[in-house]
């Protein structure tokens, strides 16, 4: 009897022993904040870096002469240039203007209407696919119809911009609530939630992964509406970016063009990594995102 008592102490301070070794080794994988930031910094600078050599390389090969295909170094000092007068944050400030109002009205029909179709067969009966169709179409289909409508005017680019982002803030809603567990229903039902209160503590937090993505989906839907009518509609403004594209283009200045091409698109890589953060915040608080690779 003493035999096997030793042998099972023994035993058990060797699990125990190798749960703590595990342990110690997951805390010894953990690393500092600085080399975390580094490891999800580098690929990006090397995707630049990469894509401006190719860029170089295409300018170094004759295909198009200077003037229309400028090297990167030539873009950079105009984007310098632009920088340093009125114009290029005139522009913006217009853009991100016209941007966020659009944006954020269509954040709220695309919540309410998809809420609704969601939770009521009827609605999603008649008007379920129509919202499909309608995020399909392209944005510069819409925008005969506002010009009518609305005449060359900021409210014609407005309605193209909540006409394609609404219907994919919609649709992500639609495909939240529909992937709620039946069970979290039911168990929330018995604790009470009723009506609003069912859908603020239980449905929305368990539909909030695929709301941010039709969020994250609206916004670019938005932002390409924005670009067209900003090309389309260039009287109303003459600082706007997509302004700027149209006189640079009429102009022949490549550079200009193509320094303001890369503020828009630096734009949405800031816009992509505020969404980003927004998703890994909602992934660490379900607990599916791993600490020692944030």
């Amino acid at each position: 009897m003493a035999s096997d008592t030793l042998t099972s102490s023994a035993r058990s301070d060797a699990e125990i022993t190798g749960l703590d070794a595990l342990e110690i080794a997951g805390r010894e994988k953990e690393v500092s904040r600085g080399t975390r930031l580094w490891a999800a910094t580098w690929p990006k600078l090397a995707a630049l870096a990469i894509a401006i050599l190719a860029w170089q390389l295409v300018v170094w090969s004759g295909w198009k002469p200077p003037y229309s295909l400028p090297g990167p170094l030539v873009v950079g000092r105009e984007l310098l240039t632009q920088a340093q007068g009125p114009q290029l944050w005139e522009g913006l400030v217009t853009t991100l203007r016209r941007a966020a109002v659009g944006y954020v009205f269509s954040v709220a029909v695309g919540l309410l209407l998809g809420l609704a179709v969601a939770r009521s067969t009827v609605l999603r009966a008649a008007i379920g696919s129509m919202i499909t169709a309608l995020q399909t179409m392209p944005s510069i289909a819409w925008f005969p119809l506002a010009i009518l409508l609305f005449e060359l005017s900021e409210k014609a680019i407005f309605f193209v911009v909540v006409l394609g982002a609404a219907p994919s803030i919609a649709n992500g809603v639609i495909s939240g609530v529909d992937y709620v567990p039946p069970l979290l229903l039911r168990a929330g039902r018995n604790l009470g939630a009723r009506g609003l209160n069912l859908y603020r503590y239980v449905i929305a937090p368990a539909a909030l992964p695929a709301i941010v993505a039709g969020l994250k989906q609206g916004w670019a839907f938005s932002w390409r509406s924005l670009m067209a009518g900003e090309l389309i509609v260039v009287g109303i403004s003459q600082t706007s970016l997509g302004a700027q594209l149209t006189y640079s283009r009429e102009l022949s200045d490549a550079p200009w063009l193509l320094s303001t091409m890369i503020v828009i698109l630096v734009l949405g890589l800031v816009v992509d990594a505020a969404f980003g953060a927004a998703d890994k915040a909602i992934r660490r608080r379900w607990g599916v995102l791993d600490q020692a690779g944030q």
